[in-house]
């Protein structure tokens, strides 16, 4: 599992993004992409902010230029881009407002107005007490990225075998985006004590949580176009807060550990893969695995010779130890769940491509 930063330096660093983060909501008529920086100007204003390259993917969608085209524009004619842009901001039947975040000068997000501010800070101050309420929990992961926060902890005295000698242990992980690249979430997270996979178990999230950022349209701002969250916004944050602790405690339960165990010792029974190569590529491309990480499961599948759907899981979970991104090991640990939520029939066109 890729272990990300310390607790106390991603606390560090959330708190030090919360206080220099800034929001606006401003009509798109008021907005300029600079011809010569590509940088994002509001009326009125001198200084322009450098857009993130997920702004500029929430742009691109917005104005309906294809990303590819959006991204060849951006290297090779950053005039030609700011034009088109700038022709969509500026020539909309009805006038449309975007909520735009930013930090350290940087335009990070071009969002909805209806867009519902849950922040990384309000997140930490919440779980974190609940997670350091026993010491019988142990938080193993966590970072804060570009686009996400996650925080992944473990639940050591809630464990089993699948087979003998292979012990997984129950957790949780909490996961959230500042800016529009994903919900407010509380999934199971199993922990293979042999060789240190996390699996993270989609499909299990009856007990858990999956908010989408999406609220009320933000009525006003100030002169200078900023935003803040008023009483109704705060109160539904406070219940919000209160649902999310609820879920991790939930998690904290052997009847819940006790269904995803079983489910993966049955992936262990059942028909085995009997062509390597041809099973990697039929799920490479049912997971959307690159080439490298194509040959990396390929290389883990054999090496371990276990050649089961549960071995398949571990396979593809085990990338995710090597990976340096952050974002992407965590979605290769979501990846290793779906493998284990494969029907009998998904898993039998797995288990014999030829």
């Amino acid at each position: 599992m890729n272990t990300g930063k310390s607790i106390v330096e991603l606390a560090e660093e959330v708190m030090r993004r919360a206080k220099t983060a800034e929001d606006f909501v401003v009509d798109t008529q008021q907005l300029v992409m600079k011809p010569d920086t590509n940088n994002l100007v509001f009326e009125g204003q001198e200084s322009g902010l450098v857009l993130s390259d997920h702004a500029h993917a929430q742009i691109s969608q917005w104005v309906d230029i294809p990303k590819k085209y959006y991204d060849r524009m951006l290297i090779n004619s950053p005039a030609l881009l700011a034009g088109n842009v700038n022709h969509w901001f500026h020539n909309r039947e009805n006038t449309v407002r975007r909520m735009v975040r930013t930090l350290d000068g940087t335009a990070r997000a071009f969002l909805s107005d209806r867009y519902r501010r849950i922040d990384n800070h309000q997140i930490l101050e919440t779980i974190l007490p609940v997670l350091l309420e026993s010491p019988d929990i142990e938080i193993v992961s966590c970072d804060v990225t570009d686009t996400r926060l996650y925080v992944k902890a473990l639940f050591p005295k809630i464990q089993g075998e699948v087979v003998e000698g292979d012990v997984v242990q129950s957790g949780v992980v909490i996961s959230n985006s500042e800016v529009g690249a994903g919900k407010l979430s509380v999934l199971p997270l199993v922990y293979r004590l042999v060789c240190t996979n996390g699996l993270i178990r989609e499909s299990s999230s009856d007990l858990g949580l999956s908010q989408l950022h999406l609220g009320k349209r933000i009525r006003g701002s100030n002169s200078n176009y900023q935003i803040y969250r008023d009483e109704t916004i705060m109160a539904d944050d406070r219940a919000l807060m209160m649902k999310l602790e609820d879920s991790i405690r939930a998690f904290n339960s052997m009847e819940v550990f006790t269904d995803i165990l079983n489910s993966m010792k049955a992936s262990t029974m059942g028909e085995r893969i009997v062509e390597p190569v041809k099973a990697v590529e039929t799920l490479g491309k049912t997971l959307d695995l690159s080439e490298k990480e194509r040959n990396s499961f390929l290389e883990n599948l054999i090496r371990d010779r276990d050649y089961s759907q549960y071995g398949a899981m571990n396979a593809v979970t085990h990338i995710a130890n090597h990976t340096k991104n952050y974002d992407r090991a965590t979605e290769l640990e979501t990846l290793g769940g779906r493998v284990l939520d494969l029907s009998k029939s998904q898993w039998s066109r797995v288990a014999n491509a030829a």
